[in-house]
């Protein structure tokens, strides 16, 4: 998408190939994106440069502890079987790559006396600068954070390379080595960056995000159900992920695309260019399921090998110890007497911003709506919620609210409702309720967590029974600056907290 240095770039070529390295911090599971610079790397190595991938597993523990220091050798293990084989899934000679990890030299005393130089010249306004698209935002940021962007500034000068390559997310640091290297005696780098691929849910893939990614070993059910739930309307070429996919991952590495469908509608079709695919879509030529079904058919051919590998019961092994499942028993524990209760964390609940698209009163209540509310799946979910004294029906029709997922549908008073709708609640009386509310610009179907608790699967449906949702509800509030808290931990999407309009201090539910 973008070169930063690029006379550089063609002075260095007149001489020799060019010596390049990408860099990933080993935290959340490698996901379908990964093709897009993996298939760069592959026409880099095409085009004779010598590339240097590292896999940055101090970084993973400086970004806010994403990687627990006890967990850092098995993801680091991980990451380097998966990546090693999505590169052998799309053809990439291994022997010609070098595979480094950052703990190989990032501790050493010549690289950590040059952290401490560069942190003497380098102000704290600048390297959170550098670090606000990569490093996690939180609301008091660890030091850590700080110092993540000069640690990626030096591996250009340690891993001896002419050029680093990475997405346009991580513009800002490599803006931030250009100004910094230099002031320690060290060359400045040429900088190459790839776009970014929107998520099934509308913005950035995300590892923290479970429904905007698909997993490089995600079963086909999985897959499956993903692009099912997909934001992917009818003629909207505006992040849509499906799309994005295409254009970014299967077109580089196919050169075309073939559209899947009965021959009633027009039968196969296939495309040699992006433009004349998005032109059709947007014309509403090609339809969005038969699209999914495409991408679901080429995606699996790209993760079937990856599946393979990891089937061994080695690579099963570092799998579930690299990412242990939090709210499982400990290994060893599942199924006995005396096994510990299971863990009872925010990130099991399966929360998402939803749009309500209709508003209606209940045909045989008066307290209750019926609500249908959009939170990125294929239809909009009916609703029942008891806001009628509380909430006019002009006030929730087509706003942002915050809805509850993964409860067992129940019926109220003859209507199935699928997900319920968190309110603030005032303490005393009169009561008073409010609809908690997105950040704004937030997209249906964006999941909300708590923060520290991104990782982890939420549980398919909360059994009624195990009242999960219900001991957590039970440390749910509102802060005095009206934000909604578990445990004095804020409610988050990616653009920010989950707030209500004035009850500070009330309950949630």
């Amino acid at each position: 998408q973008e070169v930063l240095g690029e006379d550089k770039l063609m002075a260095i070529l007149k001489e020799r190939e060019l010596k390049i390295y990408w860099g990933t911090a080993t935290t959340g599971k490698p996901h379908v994106a990964y093709f897009v610079p993996m298939s760069k790397i592959a026409d880099f190595l095409k085009a004779g440069c010598e590339v240097t991938i590292l896999f940055a597993d101090l970084h993973a523990y400086l970004d806010n502890m994403k990687a627990p220091w006890e967990l850092l050798e098995l993801r680091t293990l991980y990451y380097e079987n998966v990546i090693k084989a999505m590169l052998e899934s799309i053809g990439v000679p291994l022997d010609r790559l070098k595979f480094v990890r950052g703990t190989d030299y990032q501790l050493s005393k010549e690289y950590t006396l040059d952290v401490y130089r560069l942190s003497s010249v380098v102000t704290q306004h600048d390297a959170k600068k550098a670090g606000a698209e990569v490093v996690k935002q939180v609301e008091h940021p660890l030091l850590s954070g700080l110092l993540y962007p000069g640690l990626q500034a030096l591996d250009e000068e340690y891993l001896k390379v002419d050029a680093q390559f990475g997405g346009v997310d991580q513009r800002k640091i490599f803006t931030f080595a250009e100004k910094y290297l230099p002031s320690l005696g060290y060359a400045k780098r040429v900088h190459l960056m790839n776009p970014m691929v929107p998520g099934l849910t509308g913005s950035k893939m995300s590892s923290s995000e479970e429904d905007s990614k698909i997993d490089l070993l995600d079963r086909k059910e999985d897959v499956k159900k993903k692009l099912k739930k997909a934001f992917c309307e009818p003629g909207n070429v505006e992040n849509n992920g499906v799309l994005s996919f295409i254009k970014h991952v299967l077109f580089p590495l196919k050169s075309e695309f073939v559209v899947l469908r009965e021959e009633k509608w027009g039968g196969n079709k296939t495309y040699t260019d992006y433009e004349a695919l998005e032109k059709d879509f947007a014309e509403q030529v090609v339809h969005p399921g038969d699209l999914k079904n495409s991408v679901e058919v080429a995606l699996n051919k790209l993760l079937d090998p990856i599946r393979e590998k990891f089937n061994s019961p080695e690579l099963k092994k570092l799998s579930s110890a690299a990412y242990p499942n939090p709210s499982k028993a400990k290994p060893g524990e599942k199924g006995t007497k005396n096994s510990e209760p299971e863990e009872v964390i925010p990130s099991r609940l399966d929360i998402r911003v939803g749009k309500v698209i209709s508003v209606e009163k209940h045909p045989d209540a008066d307290s209750l709506y019926v609500e249908k509310i959009d939170v990125g799946e294929a239809e909009p979910r009916t609703v029942v919620s008891g806001l009628v004294q509380f909430v006019p029906k002009e006030q929730l029709q087509d706003r942002l609210v915050v809805l509850l997922c993964n409860l067992k549908p129940q019926k109220m008073r003859g209507v199935e409702s699928q997900g319920m709708v968190l309110c603030a609640s005032s303490v005393g009386e009169p009561r008073q309720v409010e609809p908690l509310d997105p950040p704004a610009g937030c997209c249906a179907g964006e999941r909300v967590y708590v923060e520290g608790y991104e990782g982890g699967e939420p549980d398919e449906e909360l059994k009624p029974k195990k009242k999960v949702f219900e001991k957590l509800q039970a440390d749910f509030r509102v802060s005095e600056d009206c934000v909604a808290q578990w445990k004095q931990r804020n409610f988050l999407t990616k653009l920010g907290r989950v707030s209500c309009k004035s009850l500070k201090g009330g309950t949630i539910s």
